[in-house]
């Protein structure tokens, strides 16, 4: 009898062992999941920019800033994690992009990117390609406002290179 009970002993101290392991490796799992975003500006970070993560190399977030349809002026603050990037994209009517937080890049086809900085308005006309995202080890918060919202549309084209990225943040 006496041998039974300590091998029911050893059982159950296995067992408390091994769920100990399991509920530690689940916590360092779910840490490591979770990304710790930073207060980089005044206005609200938003959630996780899923809708639009295929057009991002990396993380971003978004949140709507204008809520009032008949305005008729969508603005929304974009926040990109380090590193991380838009693709090529277009806009039919324009855009305004104006920097609140961290250090930002934005770069048309065929220029020298421009360093954005907390302040700085970029205008874009209608059907320039360009990209903008944050530099490769800061965050970066800019505010978006769709121009001519009534007819303009997005096209997304193709992934800023690592080498066109890397490029773009080196020159400056």
């Amino acid at each position: 009898m006496d041998k039974i009970k300590k091998t029911n002993m050893n059982i159950k101290k296995i067992t408390i062992a091994m769920l100990i392991t399991l509920i530690s490796i689940g916590n360092i799992n779910a840490q490591e999941m979770k990304t710790e975003i930073p207060k980089i500006s005044e206005f609200p970070t938003g959630n996780e920019n899923t809708g639009f993560e295929q057009y991002f190399s990396g993380k971003s977030w978004l949140a709507p800033l204008t809520s009032n349809k008949d305005l008729n002026v969508p603005i929304f603050n974009v926040t990109f994690e380090p590193n991380c990037r838009n693709n090529w994209h277009t806009h039919t009517g324009g855009q305004i992009l104006i920097a609140v937080g961290g250090v930002g890049y934005y770069q048309e086809r065929g220029k020298s990117a421009r360093r954005l900085l907390s302040g700085d308005v970029v205008e874009i006309a209608p059907n320039i390609e360009h990209w903008h995202g944050a530099s490769p080890d800061s965050w970066f918060s800019h505010i978006a406002v769709e121009c001519n919202p009534q007819t303009n549309k997005n096209t997304w084209l193709e992934p800023v290179s690592d080498e066109e990225y890397g490029k773009a943040v080196n020159d400056k």
